[in-house]
């Protein structure tokens, strides 16, 4: 088996990496860390594979792009295994984020713990109300949306996360790619017209449920 090779060191990630394989390293570091919560030391792709749904041979190909991370009679140290994937995701440092938006989503992404504990570091909220400027939401103040390049700039912020209605959601981008922003995490149901240089990932609820009804509707009957 491939994850009981010696180890080597991660090689570049090249920007060939299919977006897929990404997205499932996202999945092998949680669960990683609840394996390392639940106690243990090692696991192997047979062991990822069964908990995520893949095939062990998926689970290294996957991990292959990135380089070779077993070790022979052992498998995957989980937290060597975490500590790597972290580098290639990029969270091995904290990020500082904004967001864009302090209506009930804003305010609840505020308020989710789940950020923080994978290196995401709310650290300045933005609004156009005047009745929310100078508030205090779980501790991040907020900001009216015309201070974001000095509040950006000031805070070193690189990441922000756009939480406005989709009419508003263009210019709102536009203002934060001005003002330096490299990455948008955007949950307005639009599509967001940006830079080459300007990294986004859209969330769209709707879209994810449709995909869920979609594979219920069309499950196939028991025999």
């Amino acid at each position: 088996m491939d994850d009981s090779k010696e180890k080597q060191p991660p090689v570049p990630v090249e920007s060939t990496v299919p977006q897929a394989v990404v997205s499932r390293l996202s999945l092998y570091l949680r669960e990683l860390q609840q394996l390392v919560h639940e106690g243990h030391a090692t696991t192997n792709s047979t062991q990822l594979g069964t908990l995520l749904g893949f095939t062990d041979a998926q689970v290294r190909k996957d991990l292959a792009y990135f380089g070779q991370f077993g070790y022979p009679g052992i498998g995957y140290r989980c937290e060597e295994l975490i500590a790597a994937i972290k580098k290639i995701l990029g969270t091995d440092r904290s990020w500082p984020v904004a967001v864009v938006g302090l209506g009930n989503l804003g305010r609840a992404l505020l308020r989710y713990r789940g950020f923080n504990q994978q290196g995401f570091r709310f650290v300045a909220a933005f609004d156009v109300d005047t009745h929310k400027i100078g508030e205090t939401v779980e501790g991040i103040e907020v900001f009216h949306l015309d201070d974001l390049s000095e509040v950006v700039a000031a805070k070193g912020i690189r990441l922000a996360i756009v939480a406005v209605p989709g009419s508003a959601a263009q210019a709102v981008a536009d203002a934060l790619v001005a003002a330096g922003i490299e990455g948008i995490l955007n949950f307005a149901p639009v599509t967001l017209a940006l830079p080459d240089h300007v990294s986004r990932v859209g969330v769209d609820l709707a879209i994810e449920l449709e995909q869920l009804s979609f594979a219920v509707v069309n499950r196939p009957e028991n025999p």
